[in-house]
């Protein structure tokens, strides 16, 4: 029996769906008022910038066809989003712009790194 799907489209789905899961698990970490502690004893921006790294890469697997500054804008909004609804007294948590800011710087070291991946293996 033939594959439903060629491999590479298979993977790029792959990516696509593992975007998604992690995106839906970093909002919902982001937004209950006492997450549990996942990696232990770590900054809390070292946070930020792994959970959004993670999520660069698999949107830039994911969505090879957009523009990396696309993938850094809508990121990025998504940071800035989850910062104000931090702020809603409800959910007992902090709204900072640095976190903000650790996410974007992230998002675009991240998409350098990638973008330079591209390249070398473009020439190779």
């Amino acid at each position: 029996m033939g594959a439903r799907f060629p491999v590479r489209r298979r993977a790029v789905l792959f990516f696509q769906i593992a975007f998604w899961i992690a995106l839906i698990f970093a909002v919902t970490m982001a937004l209950l008022p006492k997450p549990p502690e996942v990696m232990g004893d770590v900054g809390d921006k070292y946070q930020h910038m792994l959970a959004f790294s993670c999520l660069t890469v698999l949107a830039s697997i994911g969505y090879s066809g957009a523009p990396p500054l696309r993938i850094a804008e809508r990121l990025s909004f998504v940071g800035a989003l989850i910062e104000v609804l931090q702020s809603i007294p409800a959910l007992q948590r902090d709204c900072q712009i640095m976190d903000w800011v650790a996410d974007t710087g992230a998002i675009l070291a991240t998409l350098a790194v990638v973008t330079l991946a591209r390249r070398w293996y473009a020439k190779g």
